[in-house]
């Protein structure tokens, strides 16, 4: 079991899990796909990309079962508002709780960086091949940042505090430490934190203007490596306090021992060169543990695959790490599964409990060495087995320099 610091005894477990990714609906397919190192990068038909420079992303494939078909106001929610929810489920059925959470003091922490602009995209597009008669107006109906959180609440009954967080690809990390203040805190008996967010020609264009995505599914740290692989989907994890959840008679999947934050302060798109901002967050989240850095076990990179960012990664690691930052075990998910945005802090925290979980780090696809100006431990080929009690650090470096990071340990009844 983990360690934690003596002056904070409330911890706080995950009990439950659910994802929506280019592996497919659900966490077995993502921890396949993980296991594997299997990308879901390629050919996508969300939108018309033909005029786009690259054409390549991570969506999401049909879906999902009946039965989620047959939820009450399906049909009306929003492609990022259906991730959501289907996440938020399969995340509170694997916690042993009901469908309604109107019993308890349930919050829902959610991050986005998209929302429904997919939906309003439609809006505009049947705006304008009418000469601006007709669109709609449903396809407005979630256009706004907090649907997708807001659509978890009312279908869960959840009538604690609902929060959306939208600080670019930090999102979703700094909404699980929104969620873990809360539980700590006891404001909230339960939390249901995640996010979700869908392809859309908006974020798809805007990269591709910066020539931030790469031609070919994304291999970061890797020499060649020319950006980032776009992606959609959701995950959502069920956090509470540990005994709360064993009087209950659930069992944790792994704790979430500490989140920090940070911010570069530095640039509109560009990482501070030398990862101060990043290593910040990153100190912090320790701190909050109460970990020493030479505790951890395992880093699931934020790993886009754009030479500023990998860089900026390893410097963050060098300044954390010293000269371990070439010797832990590197995970990079977004190799697999494509830039969730908003959402990628909660897929990533989701793919590093599943390692902690099997007691092993997942690979990352693709050929091609590690580059020599990152000297990361990238785990490829095979996964690589990590030691009881392993302790792991997640990170999310977004636009405008806002920096998360979680740290989460193995679980195992004492």
């Amino acid at each position: 079991m983990a360690e934690i610091r003596g002056d904070a005894p409330i911890r706080v477990v995950i009990t439950g899990m659910g994802a929506v990714s280019a592996a497919g609906w659900g966490v077995e397919p993502l921890w396949h796909a993980l296991r594997a190192g299997r990308t879901g990068v390629g050919p996508f038909s969300r939108f018309d990309h033909s005029r786009q420079r690259t054409h390549l992303a991570g969506q999401v494939p049909p879906g999902p079962p009946k039965t989620f078909r047959r939820h009450p106001g399906w049909n009306r929610l929003a492609s990022t508002d259906r991730f959501a929810l289907f996440a938020a489920l399969e995340a509170v059925k694997q916690a042993g709780l009901g469908r309604r959470l109107d019993e308890v003091t349930a919050g829902v922490f959610f991050g986005t960086s998209t929302g429904g602009l997919p939906e309003a995209e439609q809006f505009l597009e049947e705006l304008w091949s009418s000469g601006g008669e007709r669109g709609r107006l449903s396809h407005l109906a979630s256009h706004q940042l907090n649907a997708p959180g807001d659509a978890v609440a009312r279908h869960l009954g959840a009538t604690g505090p609902v929060f959306t967080v939208s600080s670019a690809c930090a999102s979703a990390a700094l909404a699980l430490e929104d969620a873990l203040r809360s539980v700590r805190s006891g404001e909230v008996d339960l939390a249901v934190a995640g996010a979700s967010d869908s392809l859309c020609t908006t974020t798809y264009s805007g990269f591709n203007s910066l020539r931030a995505v790469d031609e070919k599914p994304c291999r970061p740290f890797r020499e060649g490596r020319s950006g980032m692989s776009l992606g959609e989907g959701s995950a959502v994890l069920v956090l509470e306090r540990l005994e709360r959840a064993l009087a209950r008679g659930a069992e944790p999947l792994a704790e979430l021992l500490g989140a920090g934050a940070s911010c570069d302060a530095n640039h509109m798109t560009a990482p501070h060169p030398e990862g101060v901002g990043a290593a910040l967050a990153v100190s912090r989240g320790l701190e909050d543990a109460g970990i020493a850095a030479e505790r951890i076990d395992f880093f699931n990179a934020h790993g886009t695959g754009t030479l500023l960012n990998d860089a900026s990664e390893f410097s963050a690691l060098s300044k954390v790490f010293g000269e371990r930052a070439s010797r832990i075990p590197v995970s990079a998910t977004k190799s697999i599964v494509g830039h969730l945005l908003g959402s990628s802090g909660a897929i990533e925290a989701v793919a590093t409990i599943l390692c902690l979980m099997a007691g092993e780090a997942h690979p990352a696809p693709g050929g091609g060495r590690v580059d020599p100006t990152t000297p990361v431990d990238l785990v490829l080929g095979e996964p690589r087995p990590l030691g009881t009690g392993s302790i792991a650090v997640s990170a999310s470096f977004g636009f405008g320099g806002a920096n998360a990071a979680v740290v989460l340990g193995h679980w195992s009844r004492p």
